[in-house]
């Protein structure tokens, strides 16, 4: 009987074993993303709070309900969005100065069927916080301003929870290495030994 490849069985086997580390992983992000839906879920049953001025990015108080004053709109952005409705069209957000410190606020002012800068100029405005991929959060009127219609209602189930699927993935690949490698160790084992 030959011997296993010393080389060739030790990086299989740590490539093996770095998948099955990924797929722990992936388990434990899912245990730990599931807390925090839960914690975003029940954000709305909670008291309003202050705009932060620095957000935390560790500690982001997403879906709660707060308020700022805009004390001037330094600019606009438009994206495709939906209206609470369900309807396609724009999402207005509004990059407000809130005073000399801080960096200011994004506020999604509202929904409309146009891409064109709304004429709001900033005062104060509540609603919910929502994550936004450049600023980190954001304030989504409720009510909207300037005429605008309101946007469909920031949800932490928009979060996906993919963790399960990437660890089973994670898992097959390891399952699958392993087949491969064992495979490719009974065939030289029977294929006729060279002279």
């Amino acid at each position: 009987m030959k011997k296993l490849p010393f080389w060739p069985t030790l990086i299989v086997g740590i490539a093996i074993a770095v998948m099955i580390g990924l797929g722990v992983w992936q388990m434990q992000r899912m245990a730990w993303k599931e807390a925090l839906l839960a914690e975003y879920a029940s954000a709305a049953d909670r008291p309003a709070i202050s705009w932060p001025q620095v957000p935390d990015p560790d500690a982001l108080p997403l879906y709660r309900r707060s308020g700022v004053t805009c004390l001037e709109v330094t600019g606009w952005r438009s994206s495709s969005g939906r209206s609470a409705s369900g309807a396609a069209g724009w999402v207005h957000i509004a990059s407000c100065r809130t005073g000399a410190e801080g960096p200011g606020a994004q506020v999604v002012a509202g929904w409309s069927q146009r891409p064109g800068d709304p004429a709001w100029r900033g005062g104060p405005v509540s609603g919910v916080i929502a994550p936004d991929s450049t600023h980190l959060i954001r304030l989504v009127a409720s009510p909207p301003v300037a005429g605008l219609g309101p946007v469909q209602k920031p949800s932490p189930e928009d979060i996906p929870n993919n963790h399960w699927a990437y660890a089973v993935q994670w898992f097959l690949f390891a399952a699958i290495a392993a087949v491969i490698y064992g495979l490719a160790v009974a065939r030289r084992t029977r294929s006729p030994s060279s002279a």
